[in-house]
């Protein structure tokens, strides 16, 4: 049978929520070979778009159109339809780590999907679809539970599964947002290789839209549920015929770059700071010393494991292992404090972390979340009223405050975590992958927000990332990590336009431009 019997296509697909249409009409195609790119900012319906494909749309959605395989069609939903998972459609999840059962090892949960698909659980072909993978020691690994391994290998494990049981089709939805820019680019490269190899189809569901154009024969733009614009990727990125694919582009450029602020004064100051965790041979951080002034944004760059966020929770001692050196905010050593006296100044220590997903409580409402920190730190100050500014000041209605977390986009929610992080008006911000999981629109507004709140709060900004183009968004300086050590400080624009350590040289070599 040719590969192109097993194109899969979706036609006049229409997704409602009761009265309220949420996608379509939309038509996309998928063929063996090819790689076909879906990009939108959040809630434009690509999730939707995968859902449908895969046959898991929730039970409250209701759906109309056509699925076709080959050219024949198939009724949404039925029987044939869910026939088709594994065997001709396979998913790609965007956080392997809560796909994977983390209280079971690797190798017992690809046997069972190769019993499942294949009749039996033969080790043999474990240990090829590791190896295929480019998995590190795929003996080993087979009895490593999830948490054993780093991101990008938790990734190729989840890859690896989706090949057990040889589709035609990957729908590989955001495989790369957690990941650093190397490793997304290794990623994609296996991808890549098995498409070229196996003559297998990818539908890359992103927000990364240089990523896309570097590997996505063609591309689908959706904004709010329609398709915008699609066609050719280079043909798209080169010349976009409509405001919103401009704007989604414009987002990934690198801004202009701000000047350092060598007058300001040292908010925060580390040095000689190492990190060892009970039991470890080795430190995980290297005699690192660095400086924070304020105003200042300072990004912190490197790959998955260099140790950028365990720098940046030494720096407020909320590390379980033995951290030495000294890190003092305005000349005080916050290491050498008691810990009603270390209670005092963190007040003056925000922190915002990866996921506001994670990091906001579900159970409480937006007004009880903000002000958890005032009721902690500052008793007596007026909850309501800080409330309402706070939402004002990152771009949210004070009536919002009634809602819960749930209710929210992405971008909204990681407004909402600034907002509570900044209620008792700190000094400092640190602010940990704060954009990584958001769309290139969402991104934008969330960097701005960081810029224009430091600058007018007089902030000092540590902000911890993999992206290049956000760290230049939002910083004067720019401090690269490399295994536990600061290879590299210095002005954003000297950094990135003469970089002088080979590991920064490979970070921005590893940053892919728009062209496919």
């Amino acid at each position: 049978m040719s590969l192109q019997h097993h194109r899969v296509a979706l036609e006049q697909l229409v997704i409602r929520n009761g009265a309220q249409a949420l996608l379509g009409p939309l038509d996309l195609s998928v063929a063996p070979g090819e790689c076909v790119g879906l990009v939108g900012e959040s809630g434009s319906g690509k999730s939707l778009t995968a859902l449908t494909l895969l046959g898991l749309l929730p039970s409250n959605l209701q759906a109309q159109g056509r699925l076709t395989l080959a050219g024949q069609p198939l009724d949404l939903f039925s029987t044939a339809h869910r026939e088709l998972r594994g065997r001709v459609l396979a998913w790609i999840p965007q956080d392997p780590l809560a796909s994977l059962h983390p209280l079971r090892t690797v190798g017992s949960q690809l046997l069972e999907i190769l019993q499942v698909h294949e009749g039996q659980a033969d080790r043999r072909r474990a240990l090829q679809l590791l190896e295929r993978v480019q998995l590190p020691d795929p003996p080993q690994a087979l009895r490593k539970v999830p948490h054993q391994f780093s991101g990008g290998q938790r990734q190729r494990i989840a890859i690896a599964m989706a090949l057990a049981a040889r589709p035609k089709i990957l729908i590989a939805d955001e495989p790369t947002s957690a990941l650093d820019a190397r490793i997304a680019r290794d990623i994609l490269d296996l991808l890549d290789t098995l498409r070229r190899e196996d003559g297998l189809g990818m539908l890359l569901i992103s927000h990364d839209l240089p990523l896309v154009g570097q590997y996505a024969q063609r591309v689908v733009v959706l904004q709010k549920g329609h398709v915008v614009e699609q066609g050719d990727t280079r043909a798209v990125f080169a010349n976009p015929q409509q405001d919103y694919t401009r704007e989604l582009l414009a987002a990934d450029q690198l801004p202009p770059l701000a000047a350092p602020l060598d007058d300001a004064p040292v908010v925060l100051q580390a040095s000689g700071l190492r990190v060892q965790y009970p039991g470890a041979t080795q430190p995980v951080l290297h005699d690192v010393g660095l400086e924070l002034r304020r105003g200042e944004g300072l990004a912190l760059v490197g790959e998955s494991g260099s140790g950028k966020s365990t720098l940046g929770r030494a720096l407020l001692k909320l590390l379980p292992g033995q951290t030495f050196g000294a890190v003092r905010f305005e000349g005080r050593d916050l290491l050498q404090m008691s810990s009603a006296e270390l209670r005092r100044e963190r007040r003056q220590l925000g922190i915002v972390f990866q996921d506001p997903y994670a990091s906001l409580n579900p159970r409480m409402r937006v007004r009880d979340l903000i002000a958890e920190p005032l009721r902690i730190h500052q008793p007596k100050a007026p909850v309501d009223a800080t409330v309402s500014e706070l939402l004002v000041s990152v771009g949210l209605d004070p009536a919002m405050a009634s809602r819960y977390s749930h209710q929210f986009s992405g971008g909204q929610r990681q407004r909402i975590a600034i907002a509570r992080a900044l209620a008792t008006d700190p000094a400092v911000l640190i602010c940990d992958e704060a954009v990584s999981a958001l769309d290139a629109h969402h991104r934008a507004g969330i960097l701005e927000l960081l810029s224009r709140l430091k600058s007018e709060r007089g902030l000092a900004l540590l902000f911890i990332t993999h992206d290049l183009a956000a760290a230049a968004a939002v910083a004067e300086r720019i401090a690269v990590m490399e295994r536990g050590h600061l290879v590299e400080v210095g002005a954003t624009a000297d950094v990135l336009r003469s970089p002088q350590h080979p590991h920064t040289q490979a970070l921005l070599a590893a940053r892919p431009d728009h062209a496919a």
